[in-house]
């Protein structure tokens, strides 16, 4: 028996030794695929970090970024820390100030001081510019006199008040205002005065446009698609160059073009006044005609192709099979052929939403004042008065809302959630 069992473990021993061994070599085997996916991984990682990421990223960062006081009067803004913010603070405070401004001047850094609490309250820009021409004071001069006979406002509250909220390192104000919000001397977040409460309407109105060039992209695009998808493979090539096509040409080009046709000499009013439609030519530009007509030329293809794509990979015979069952064709279609679709248009819709929400070059061209969206302020904020916080700050709104969005797709219609129709 023993003789037995010593022979059992001699022929099993040699195989139980061998799996410690097997389990090293798989796992060093794997390890050495995920290397290899990793390698071959890296180089299109770095560059979106490169391209992407990091600008981005370099962007959002401006929107908090607040260095104009915090770095050119930590003085002044020290000797503030103390002050309880009723009364003006201690001559310390005036003395730390003027001796700031007196280094600064003749610097772009007076400016920037200027420039940012020039945003707290209009007014302040020739307060400080005006007070650094005056400097330096006399040896013996009283600073805090000297600087409230420069200008009676050193003697209130508000201009210290503004200093010391402007100068942290990082700022809500440039966020705040994006949204139609400040902060009053208390600290309490309060909404901005009707006079300059606008990007809440401007972004309600990117949103209302963007639904309805997202509506009217889904309508015209929904039978192009099913016409592709049901044709033969020779005429839904065919078709397909035609979506294609437009991207062929440049969207300045494009949006040209249909400035020529639809100004009040152009094609359109002419075929219509020569067939009786009208008696005088139409206003279809710079207004939300021209520009919904053009957005819509531009972003069609992103609605079709996503639709299309889906859609050539439902199988007919669901269809066919409810048919031969009684349902009604069009009962059957939209009980069975419709649901599978819908991963399609949350693609296409998402896509066309999105791309829609940061145009410029279209509605800046083709639209007036009122049709103006997030992405001309930013452009304007980013060109021409060089206020990179604003301009970030819109930005980070904007791809908030796209964030948004995306997860709600993701949630409602992603193509996890959508429940496929199947046959019974």
């Amino acid at each position: 028996m023993t003789a037995a069992s010593n022979t059992a473990d001699a022929l099993v021993s040699p195989a139980v030794a061998s799996v410690p061994s097997l389990k090293k070599r798989l796992r060093r085997a794997e390890m050495r695929k995920k290397l290899l996916y990793g390698a071959l991984i890296l180089p299109l990682a770095i560059f979106l970090l490169v391209a992407f990421v990091w600008p981005i990223a370099s962007l959002l960062t401006r929107s908090v970024d607040n260095p104009e006081v915090h770095d050119n009067l930590p003085l002044t803004l020290r000797e503030l820390k103390t002050w309880d913010g009723n009364d003006i603070p201690a001559a310390a405070a005036f003395a730390a100030l003027a001796n700031e401004l007196e280094s600064a001047k003749g610097s772009p850094a007076i400016a920037e001081i200027a420039k940012r609490l020039n945003r707290e309250e209009t007014g302040y820009r020739s307060l400080i510019m005006k007070t650094a021409r005056k400097l330096p004071l006399e040896a013996d001069t009283n600073i805090q006199t000297a600087l409230i006979d420069i200008d009676a406002r050193w003697g209130e509250s508000d201009i210290w008040q503004a200093i010391r909220r402007s100068g942290g390192a990082t700022t809500p104000f440039y966020l705040l205002a994006a949204i139609d919000r400040s902060i009053d001397s208390n600290g309490d977040i309060v909404t901005a005065p009707p006079e300059e409460a606008v990007y809440v309407n401007v972004l309600l109105r990117t949103f209302w446009m963007s639904m309805i060039v997202t509506g009217l992209c889904l309508v015209l695009g929904f039978p192009v698609a099913y016409l592709m998808a049901k044709l033969a493979t020779r005429q839904s090539n065919m078709l397909m160059f035609f979506v294609v096509l437009p991207f062929w040409t440049s969207v300045l080009v494009r949006v040209a073009a249909w400035i020529i046709l639809l100004q009040n000499e152009g094609l359109i009013n002419k075929i219509m006044m020569a067939i009786g439609l009208t008696d005088s030519p139409l206003q279809l530009l710079f207004n939300s005609v021209g520009v919904y007509v053009a957005m819509v030329h531009i972003l069609l293809p992103f609605m079709v192709l996503p639709l299309y794509s889906v859609m050539k990979g439902i199988s007919p015979v669901y269809v066919r099979a409810a048919i031969s069952l009684g349902c009604p064709p069009f009962k059957s279609f939209w009980k069975v052929y419709f649901p599978q679709t819908l991963p399609g248009i949350g693609a296409g819709a998402l896509l066309v939403f999105i791309m829609c929400m940061g145009y410029y070059i279209t509605p800046a061209l083709l639209g007036s004042p009122q049709e103006q969206m997030v992405s001309y302020f930013i452009a304007f904020y980013t060109n021409q008065t060089i206020n990179w916080g604003m301009a970030a700050a819109l930005s980070a709104v904007l791809l908030g809302a796209t964030l948004v969005l995306y997860m709600v797709y993701a949630r409602y219609l992603g193509p996890t959630r959508v429940k496929m129709v199947k046959p019974r």
